[in-house]
């Protein structure tokens, strides 16, 4: 047997180091040739990283949150030999590498058949009491076995009120036990119960780039924003109108369409709000064509997939490719061209929105346009009110770019085309 390291490969996109996101493999595992190993997150996307050879692993490098440069050594693989994981496989692990220590996942579900292992055990969850945080996976849940967890479930336990006592803080069936033996564990008539944990959560992934550009974001573009008030009747008729007649065979329209084919008349006598500006260099790119970045929640954070070219597109053109980018950021297999290049953003959270919001612009753009639930409000016509669908659009702006003058009447475009959607059609072929 041959004990083989494997470096990080080369992404691509000029990419020189990569943020250890989730390890899919640990210490002891067999892995098979093409197997995925480990997911990695750049400034583009969260890629796989698939394993070079088979056989065991003996080594990684590194945990969930650590950057690695592309070409240093990412994992060893024991190869030329089926070697079947033992008790031995577990205990070297920590001498070559200490913090692969944090995940090793078959102890919990072989429990039960390593009783002769008692002094290996009480050393490793020593270590777990001192400890005022609660270990987490890359996804956010307390770590514990599959076993743990359907136990769990049947005894009534949120197993993120347990500090766990296993190696990195992982919950145990004892911890269960202990738990419940306490009278923690939820019982009918039991009343409330203190919330006395704590816990410290790692940001790594692409939670760290959320963080990272939004903080620069935030500290080098001077915002301002503007909220207006749309009435959306004759829109949201219009809508349905279509969806009844067409959406069995084109599709299903949503908001979107018809807000990026209102932003691609609206952009045409402002070419300012689809513009780049590089505040080192003093230089502002404006930009003809339309690429709209469409924020879009994952489980794994915040991605804004671009739609290309959205100025050229129908509105169910625009739909489907909405949906198809929106699927695949979510599904984390969305290609890193996919994920640059937009030359202005919207943000939308749906009928969770609230009246207004203050968007933060996407750097390096100098503009967002945010939209709003969709609200029944009584709105005076002149003579009564009367009850119309009203959304509130909310846009922010780069006010070194901007004035705001400019960014009123951009808004108030905005307003005109989408509360009188024939305009949108009109205005497009008029030439």
């Amino acid at each position: 047997m041959t004990e083989q390291s494997f470096k990080l490969p080369d992404i691509g996109e000029g990419i020189t180091e990569a943020e250890l996101s989730e390890w899919l493999v640990k210490v002891g595992d067999e892995v098979r040739e093409d197997d995925p190993i480990c997911e990695v997150t750049t400034d583009k996307a969260t890629v796989e990283i698939p394993a070079a050879a088979s056989g065991r692993v003996t080594w990684v490098g590194g945990e969930a949150g650590d950057v690695l440069a592309v070409g240093s050594e990412l994992i060893r693989i024991e190869t030329d030999g089926d070697v079947a994981p033992s008790e031995e496989s577990e205990d070297p692990a920590p001498e070559p590498a200490p913090k692969p220590e944090s995940e090793p996942e078959p102890e919990t579900p072989a429990k039960p058949a390593k009783q002769p292992e008692p002094p290996a055990k009480p050393a490793r969850r020593a270590q777990a009491p001192a400890s005022a945080t609660m270990a987490r996976n890359a996804a956010g849940r307390p770590l514990a076995a599959p076993s743990v967890r359907g136990r769990a479930l049947e005894m009534g336990i949120d197993l993120r009120q347990l500090r766990g006592t296993g190696p990195a803080g992982r919950i145990l069936h004892e911890d269960l036990d202990t738990y419940a033996e306490s009278g923690g564990a939820a019982a009918p008539g039991s009343g409330l119960r203190r919330r006395d944990t704590t816990e410290e959560v790692r940001i790594t992934g692409v939670r760290r780039r959320i963080s990272e550009r939004m903080s620069l974001a935030k500290s080098r573009i001077p915002h301002f924003s503007i909220i207006e008030e749309v009435e959306v009747d004759a829109l949201e008729d219009l809508r349905a109108s279509l969806n009844a007649r067409f959406a069995d065979k084109r599709g299903k329209l949503t908001l979107l369409p018809f807000l990026i084919r209102a932003l691609s008349e609206a952009v045409l006598d402002h070419p300012e709000i689809t513009a780049h500006f590089d505040d080192e260099a003093s230089v502002v790119t404006r930009h003809a064509a339309l690429h709209c970045g469409i924020a879009t929640q994952t489980d794994t954070g915040l991605m804004v997939p671009v739609l290309q070219h959205a100025e050229a597109m129908d509105l169910w053109e625009a739909a489907r490719d909405i949906r198809r980018l929106s699927d695949t950021a979510r599904a984390r297999r969305i290609a890193p061209e996919n994920l640059s290049g937009s030359t202005i953003t919207i943000t939308s959270l749906g009928p969770l929105g609230a009246l207004a919001t203050t968007p933060i612009i996407n750097h390096p753009e100098v503009a967002i346009v945010g939209i709003n639930k969709i609200a029944i409000r009584p709105v005076w016509d002149g003579h009564a009110f009367q009850p119309r669908r009203v959304m509130n659009l909310s846009c922010s702006f780069d006010h070194r770019v901007v004035d705001g003058w400019v960014a009123a009447e951009f808004v108030a475009k905005l307003k005109a085309l989408l509360e009188t959607p024939a305009m949108l059609w009109m205005e497009w072929r008029d030439d």
